[in-house]
């Protein structure tokens, strides 16, 4: 009985580790800031949502998206919302290449990638800076825009093991 238990545990775990990993980078604000590397910074919810919604979105949940949007404007300091809508403008992208693509790649989701996160923050940099009168440093935008893009590649393989090995199937 106790070994049952235990498995089904681990299993909740390992089915839970998406969300749990959302939840864990958005408190946290992960990035190279503290290695005073200037232009180096990630978004890495941007990676984690992206696949994650347009794999297994069970695995997620557009609630949970939105409500992690949220907790993630109250930990940099945004208007409330702001993450909310960016977060969910990638699951839109996500969910219309999950619906359009017959033959899925990961160098193809990695291209159409860079188009979500372009859009996605170029709405979300319109809207700080009409509405909210923020000033922004581009070159720290385009660096974190790269890296977010060059970083996909590298965690989208990473999740696919993963996926095989939590799942026991080969992605979709």
């Amino acid at each position: 009985m106790s070994s049952k238990f235990s498995v089904s545990i681990l299993n909740r775990i390992l089915i839970n580790a998406p969300l749990l990993l959302l939840f864990i980078s958005v408190f946290n604000e992960f990035d190279f800031n503290y290695l005073n590397y200037k232009y180096f910074s990630f978004n890495f919810p941007f990676i984690l949502i992206f696949y994650w919604s347009l794999k297994r979105i069970e695995s997620l949940g557009y609630g949970y998206i939105f409500i992690a949007g949220l907790f993630n404007d109250a930990v940099i300091g945004l208007p409330i919302g702001l993450s909310s809508l960016t977060y969910l403008i990638i699951c839109g992208f996500a969910a219309y290449l999950r619906n359009i693509t017959l033959r899925p790649s990961l160098f193809k989701d990695w291209l159409y990638f860079l188009f979500t996160i372009l859009v996605a923050n170029s709405i979300n940099y319109f809207l700080l800076v009409t509405f909210f009168s923020t000033e922004l440093n581009y070159y720290e935008l385009s660096g974190n825009i790269l890296f977010t893009f060059l970083f996909y590649y590298i965690f989208g393989y990473l999740f696919d093991i993963y996926q095989r090995l939590a799942f026991g199937r080969k992605n979709d």
